[in-house]
């Protein structure tokens, strides 16, 4: 099972980040790449997503060499069938 990392105050850039949020009563995902801080970060495309879809998305995105931070907006908790978190 993967391990996701709490989102830092300063993300480095490549690394891929997964905001959870709810959404008319549903847990809902987007996925984003840090850049650079003199751009703005890169959103990947894509609908309102369940939690395990953003977090494969976000695999893929890292290509197995990005850290993968969870950001979890008020009221979301962690599930841990969705994996482990660190830090």
């Amino acid at each position: 099972m993967p391990t996701y990392h709490r989102l830092p105050d300063q993300p480095v850039p490549g690394a891929v980040i997964v905001k959870l949020y709810r959404s008319d009563g549903h847990i809902r995902g987007y996925v984003r790449k840090v850049t650079d801080p003199s751009e703005d970060d890169t959103i990947f495309p894509g609908e309102e997503m369940g939690p395990e879809a953003a977090l494969k998305l976000a695999k893929t995105h890292s290509q197995g060499a990005a850290p993968i931070y969870v950001e979890l907006a008020e009221g979301v908790e962690w599930d841990p069938n969705w994996g482990a978190t660190s830090g």
